[in-house]
């Protein structure tokens, strides 16, 4: 595993490296010796699977409020997707700023989410399938989202948006009174 910084301090790109032979491919997803400097002594509780069918389908953005906040690394398994993080840390110099990456099978990265930050993707291929594996169980009375077209974040998705759930369409526009997450 390759971990590789992005320009929102915490937040990390992790590259992997399948090896291939006539049999197919492996591919390691996790492996805690490795990613334990980032995850600290948390662990992975939840792993999640999700397929969404329509190209330029947005799930997101999504966030679990302290003390429920989780670590989330996820990984595209299938198709292609445009992933993002929004950095919500109430004091940090990133406050507000989003990262975007693709990924996909044929790339092999992962996106390791910090605590204190959104997370939401676009679908760039029909029928992509995701693997979060996530530090904290998910607390609905802890749930919170923004709008994925919040002007306050101007988030360039790359493809028109064909599908969003109804919750989705419904989480609050950034106002005077949104402070961020504290750590």
């Amino acid at each position: 595993m390759n971990i590789q910084p992005t320009p929102i301090p915490g937040l990390m790109l992790v590259e992997t490296s399948p090896h291939e032979d006539a049999r197919g491919v492996f591919t390691r997803l996790y492996c805690e010796r490795t990613l334990a400097h980032l995850i600290g002594q948390r662990k992975i509780v939840q792993v999640n699977h999700s397929c969404t069918f329509l190209t330029g389908a947005i799930r997101g953005l999504h966030f679990q409020y302290p003390p429920h906040a989780e670590i989330k690394l996820v990984r595209c398994l299938k198709g292609r997707i445009w992933d993002v993080a929004v950095d919500l840390r109430r004091d940090s110099a990133t406050f507000l700023c989003w990262h975007a990456t693709e990924l996909s099978p044929s790339n092999s990265r992962m996106m390791l989410i910090p605590e204190g930050f959104a997370h939401g993707f676009q679908v760039l291929e029909p029928n992509s399938e995701l693997l979060y594996l996530h530090t904290a169980s998910y607390t609905p009375d802890a749930e919170g989202g923004l709008r994925y077209d919040d002007p306050k974040l101007g988030i360039s998705w790359p493809l028109n948006v064909t599908d969003l759930s109804a919750r989705d369409a419904k989480h609050p526009l950034i106002d005077r009174n949104f402070r961020g997450l504290s750590q």
